[in-house]
């Protein structure tokens, strides 16, 4: 594994050993916490996944790796004491299958045989799954990340430690704030979106502090659809990286419900084919999601790929 050094180490790296009471899958886990391959607040980097995390104490850089029964968790930076208390529920601690059973469906129950440390992560980070997930309203999946990357990169905090390259935090909620007009523009955010960011970012604490306290996914799904230009689509990305929703589904996406019926019937279904689909794991919807995607089930290409607005939150 290659290095860089950090030029002004802020603090020595501190240590720590998560040992699950399940397997654990650490890369399919957490990677989907990762948007895109050149997403600044991540990286994979041979074994070991790159994290550049926002504390209350501060910035801190968290480096997992696994080893034989456990995960060694190394962070730098003001926020590692925090960043390392994170690393069970990051790793799927919380996540509990109690009543899932897939055994209904041929290619759930021999993909769930065939990933048994498959796990849903959690970060706790509301506000910055939030933001990420209304950056990526209406717009190809390409184009949202490369905003990201921009935005991040310029506006964000870098991380400390020896990174395998330039990591940085996401900006923190006063950051997105104070992001001028032409910043917005020059990312390709369109100004819905950007102004959607920027009155979240004004209400974050309150609106973190609601989502956190709300006792279910209902709960959880109104107070973040409370928020203008917060829909089903928006709420469900963000419960599904802050929180491990395992009932979240993001309903409006151009090609989760083709992934879904193609993978349980064969064919094609819309947003409501897809919710009928999956009611009979309710409770677990993300984790047959979660279970299709790994699958390796893909529809045959029948023509040029296209880059097809994407509506949704419309």
């Amino acid at each position: 594994m290659t290095l860089t050094a950090d030029p002004a180490p802020r603090t020595s790296p501190r240590e720590s050993v998560y040992r699950p009471r399940r397997p654990l899958d650490l890369m399919a886990t957490v990677g989907v916490l990762q948007r895109g391959r050149r997403d600044p607040t991540m990286a994979v980097d041979g074994s070991v996944i790159w994290m550049a995390l926002r504390t209350e104490a501060g910035v801190a850089t968290l480096a997992l790796r696994t080893a034989p029964g456990e995960v060694r968790a190394t962070a730098w930076g003001p926020g590692a004491a925090e960043a390392l208390a994170r690393v069970p529920r990051i790793c799927g601690a919380d996540d509990d299958p109690t009543g899932f059973d897939p055994s209904s469906h041929p290619l759930l129950a021999a993909t769930a045989r065939r990933c048994p440390g498959l796990r849903l992560t959690r970060t706790d980070a509301v506000f910055e799954a939030l933001a990420g997930a209304i950056i990526e309203q209406k717009v190809t999946g390409m184009q949202a990340y490369g905003a990201w990357r921009l935005l991040v990169a310029r506006y964000g905090a870098p991380a400390p430690g020896p990174v395998p390259r330039p990591l940085f935090a996401a900006p923190a909620a006063e950051e997105w704030r104070r992001i001028p007009s032409w910043a917005w523009q020059r990312a390709g955010v369109q100004p819905p979106q950007s102004r959607t960011v920027v009155r979240v970012a004004e209400r974050a604490p309150s609106i973190v502090r609601a989502v956190l306290a709300a006792g279910d996914g209902a709960s959880r799904e109104a107070a973040l659809t409370s928020l203008p230009g917060i829909g089903p689509w928006t709420s469900a990305e963000t419960r599904i990286r802050a929180l491990g929703d395992p009932d979240a589904v993001s309903a409006g996406d151009y090609h989760l419900a083709h992934e879904v019926g193609y993978a349980l019937t064969g064919s094609r279904t819309d947003d409501a084919g897809m919710l009928e689909l999956l009611a009979p794991w309710a409770g677990h919807r993300q984790r047959v999601v979660r279970l299709i995607r790994a699958s390796g089930a893909v529809e045959p290409r029948r023509g040029p790929r296209l880059a097809p607005e994407d509506h949704r939150d419309r």
